[in-house]
C-alpha cells in the first residue's frame, strides 16, 4: 500500500477540478467550463449505487449548492442546462435504491422500532472493529481520506431539512445542529476537528483535495445526503438518514478512536472520534425522537423515514465492505487517476 503522507503528488488538488471517469461527468465537467450538452444520453451504468462516474458526475453538480467549485462562476448553481443533466443522474441513482431497498409500508408508531432495527451495533466484522484491532498506520490514513468527502462538511447536507420543519421536529433538528456546529466554538465544529485530524495524520485538510481519488462507492455516500436535502419531497428520508446516521455513530468512533490511540497517533488526531462518542451518545436519543416525530405530525412521511435510514445502511455497508475487502487483500480503494472514456 502506498504511503499516503501529505505529498501534492500523490493526493487531488483542491484548485482543480477531477478529471472526467466516463461519459457522465464529462458531460458535466464540460458543462462547467462552458461545453455543451449532449444530444444522445448515456445508457444508465450496471451499478448506478457505486458507479464512479456517475457519483462524480453527481457530486460535482451537487457542489455548487455547498462551497462551489474551482474556476466555476457561481451563477451556474441554478443553470438550467446543468440542472437537467444533474435530474437525469439523480434519476438513475433513485431507481437504484429504489429496486434495491424496495418499498415498505409503515406506521408512525412502528418507526422508532424499525429504525433501532437498522441502526443495529457494529459487529465483530465491521469497519470499526477492523480500525480499532487491525488497520495499519496508512490504512487509517486512507480511512481518512474517505470520510473526508463527508466530514469536512458535516451536518451541512442535514441542514437543509430545518426550513421545511415545524414545531418541535425543527427544534429538535437545531439542538442537534448546535452539537455539530461547535457549540458557538468554531474550533469545535465536527467538520473543523476532522480537518485538524486530517493534518495531525499527515495528509491535506484542504476542502475537495482527494475528491479525484475517491471511487463511486464513497462519493454515493455523501450525494445520498445531498439528494435528499436539496429536494423538500425526501424531507423524511433526509430526516430518517440523520437518525440513522446519529444512531450509528458512538460505538464505532469509539473503536476509531481506539484504532489511532494504538497506531500512536496523538490527541489531537483523535479528537474528532473521541468527540463523537460522547455528543453522539446524546445525539442518538433525540434523534430517534427526531423521527418519531416528523412521523407523527406527517404520517405521510413514515415510510419514506425508514427508506432514508435503509438507505444510509446499504451505501455505508457496501463502502465498508469494499474497503475490508482491498485491505484484507493489501490493497488500496483510492484511485489512482481515471481516463475519459468515450
Amino acid at each position: 500500500m502506498r504511503d499516503l503522507t501529505l505529498d501534492r503528488s500523490r493526493t487531488g488538488d483542491a484548485e482543480a477540478l477531477p478529471p472526467a471517469r466516463g461519459p457522465l461527468s464529462e458531460e458535466i465537467l464540460g458543462l462547467l467550463t462552458g461545453g455543451g450538452v449532449r444530444t444522445e444520453r448515456p445508457s444508465p451504468p450496471e451499478d448506478p449505487l457505486g458507479d464512479d462516474d456517475l457519483h462524480l458526475a453527481l457530486y460535482l453538480a451537487y457542489e455548487l449548492h455547498y462551497r462551489g467549485l474551482p474556476g466555476v462562476p457561481d451563477d451556474l448553481e441554478w443553470d438550467a442546462a446543468i440542472l437537467a443533466v444533474r435530474r437525469g443522474l439523480e434519476s438513475m441513482f433513485e431507481a437504484g435504491l429504489r429496486r434495491t431497498i424496495g418499498h415498505r409500508e409503515v406506521e408512525p408508531g412502528e418507526v422508532a422500532d424499525a429504525l433501532r432495527a437498522v441502526a443495529s451495533p457494529p459487529g465483530d466484522d465491521s469497519l470499526s472493529s477492523f480500525v480499532e484491532r487491525e488497520a495499519t498506520v496508512d490504512q487509517a490514513r486512507e480511512f481518512l481520506i474517505h470520510r473526508s468527502a463527508y466530514q469536512l462538511k458535516e451536518a451541512d447536507p442535514h441542514s437543509w431539512v430545518i426550513p421545511r420543519l415545524e414545531g418541535a421536529a425543527k427544534t429538535m433538528v437545531m439542538e442537534i445542529q448546535y452539537d455539530e456546529y461547535g457549540s458557538g466554538d468554531p474550533a469545535w465544529m465536527h467538520a473543523e476537528l476532522f480537518r485538524s485530524t486530517m493534518i495531525a495524520a499527515g495528509l491535506d485538510g484542504s476542502y475537495g483535495a482527494y475528491v479525484d481519488r475517491l471511487p463511486g462507492m464513497t462519493l454515493a455516500t455523501v450525494n445520498l445526503i445531498s439528494l435528499f436535502g436539496l429536494h423538500r419531497r425526501w424531507r423524511g428520508a433526509l430526516v430518517g438518514h440523520l437518525a440513522a446516521f446519529e444512531m450509528t455513530s458512538s460505538l464505532p468512533n469509539r473503536g476509531y478512536g481506539n484504532g489511532f490511540r494504538r497506531l500512536g497517533f496523538d490527541a489531537e488526531a483523535r479528537c474528532f472520534f473521541d468527540e463523537h462518542v460522547v455528543a453522539d451518545s446524546v445525539h442518538e436519543l433525540l434523534a430517534c425522537e427526531l423521527a418519531v416525530e416528523v412521523a407523527s405530525s406527517e404520517p405521510a412521511l413514515a415510510s419514506d423515514v425508514i427508506f432514508g435510514a435503509t438507505a444510509l445502511d446499504v451505501l455505508e455497508s457496501r463502502s465498508s465492505t469494499a474497503l475490508l475487502q482491498a485491505w484484507r487483500a493489501g490493497m488500496s480503494t483510492l484511485l489512482e487517476g481515471a481516463a475519459v472514456t468515450r
